[in-house]
C-alpha cells in the first residue's frame, strides 16, 4: 500500500511540474512589465512566477517544496493580484498588492486543495528587471479536509524583455 502511495505522490508530483511549466511557457509578456521568474524562500521555498496582465493587476505562480515536517509535500500555487502604487509614497516603487487564488498541495501523506488569500510588498526596480518581494498568504484548505495554514515567502524576480 506504502508503495501505491509512492508512485501516486510522484505521478501528482509530475502533473503538478507539467501544468507550472505548461503556465510558463504559454504567457509570453504582458505590456511593458513582462514576465518575471524567479525563487521564493520561506514556507514553501521554490520557483516564483509573475505575469503581468495591466499596469496593477498580475498573475503571480509558485511551485514550491514544504519542508516543514508536518507538511512535507510540492506546492503550486496561483493568484490574481492588484497592486497598489500609491499606498507608500516614495521615490522608489514600492506598491502594496492583494489577491486571491487557489493552492494545489501533493504530498506523501494527503493531498490538498486550498483557497489561498494574498498580502504582500514589492520593490520593483525601473532600471533594472527585477523585483523583490515578502509576502504572507493564508490558505483555507477544503479537500480532504478543511484547515488553515500560513504561507510566507521572501522572494525576487528577473523579467525577461
Amino acid at each position: 500500500m506504502e508503495q501505491f502511495r509512492d508512485y501516486v505522490v510522484r505521478r501528482n508530483s509530475i502533473y503538478a511540474v507539467l501544468l507550472f511549466s505548461t503556465i510558463f511557457i504559454s504567457t509570453g509578456k504582458a505590456q511593458n512589465k513582462e514576465f518575471g521568474l524567479g525563487v521564493m524562500l520561506g514556507e514553501p521555498t521554490g520557483f516564483s512566477a509573475k505575469y503581468w496582465l495591466s499596469e496593477d493587476k498580475a498573475l503571480d505562480f509558485g511551485l514550491a517544496y514544504s519542508f516543514v515536517k508536518s507538511v512535507s509535500a510540492l506546492s503550486v500555487h496561483c493568484d490574481y493580484v492588484h497592486h497598489d502604487f500609491d499606498l507608500i509614497k516614495s521615490k522608489y516603487q514600492v506598491p502594496v498588492y492583494y489577491g486571491f487564488g487557489a493552492r494545489l498541495r501533493v504530498g506523501s501523506d494527503e493531498n490538498q486543495l486550498g483557497a489561498r488569500g494574498v498580502v504582500g510588498i514589492v520593490y520593483i526596480d525601473k532600471e533594472h528587471p527585477f523585483d523583490v518581494f515578502l509576502e504572507l498568504a493564508p490558505v483555507f484548505n477544503l479537500f480532504p479536509k478543511t484547515s488553515l495554514q500560513i504561507d510566507l515567502a521572501l522572494g525576487a524576480r528577473y523579467y525577461f524583455r
